[in-house]
């Protein structure tokens, strides 16, 4: 069943394409993963997608009532107000205990509840906002460049929790990532993004694939394959550079 899909999207800014004869669609259940440069259109196809931004031309279908969940980029929150996060789960509207509490065990954090968001690590502060995102149980997962400030452990086990959560709530994920290296293992699906579509496929498919190669050169290739036998071990311990 497809939950959403967009038709030959354009959008401007001004005079300027930022996006041309986009068309791409997200089933039940999948990882997408959108991967491109800087400037390429990833942040403006997501905001097109959940409706904040309307495309010039072209058209974008949802699933009647689909359930979006969305972490966003970033999130500046004012350091001297006092916010916990289990405050920040009541924006913009008030949720249940067990709601609140449900969702921070799924991501890991129960224990920051009553702590300041401004105090939380980079880590816990995601968590906190992919708790927020699942609240409503939703049928798609959005995440733009949710790993931004993690270092590579931390981005790895984030997309690790990404992974559980789809398998608990049985939602689509549709994630746009700058760390190719780290995200390629748990998709379904790669869509390399440079204004239009360049390439997409299984991520073996598009790290082979001319178009990716020429926009991110092949030295990632080694670090994708070093994370994917991790990623397919780990219920070993981790000794990097030897194989089991």
């Amino acid at each position: 069943m497809t939950l959403l899909s967009a038709e030959n999207l354009r959008v401007s800014y001004g005079t300027t394409a930022i996006l041309q004869d986009v068309s791409l669609s997200i089933a039940a259940g999948e990882i997408v993963t959108i991967v491109g440069p800087n400037g390429s259109g990833k942040s403006t196809l997501l905001r097109s997608l959940i409706g904040a931004l309307r495309p010039d031309s072209g058209r974008i279908l949802r699933e009647a009532g689909l359930r979006i969940g969305y972490v966003p980029q970033k999130l500046s929150i004012d350091a001297t107000l006092p916010l916990t996060a289990r405050r920040f789960l009541d924006l913009p509207r008030r949720v249940s205990r067990a709601q609140a509490e449900t969702a921070l065990t799924r991501t890991g954090v129960a224990h920051v509840a009553n702590r300041q968001m401004a105090d939380l690590s980079g880590g816990q502060f995601q968590r906190v906002l992919l708790a927020r995102a699942i609240l409503n149980a939703p049928q798609l997962l959005i995440l733009d460049e949710a790993t931004q400030g993690l270092d590579q452990p931390g981005a790895a086990q984030f997309y690790r929790l990404i992974e559980d959560v789809r398998a608990d709530l049985g939602c689509a994920v549709l994630m746009v990532s700058h760390e190719l290296h780290v995200v390629m293992s748990a998709s379904d699906r790669v869509i390399c993004l440079n204004g239009h579509i360049c390439c997409e496929g299984t991520p073996e498919v598009v790290s082979a694939a001319p178009a990716y190669r020429e926009l991110f050169g092949t030295g990632t290739g080694g670090a994708l394959a070093l994370y994917r036998h991790d990623h397919d071990h780990h219920h070993h311990h981790h000794h990097h550079g030897t194989t089991d």
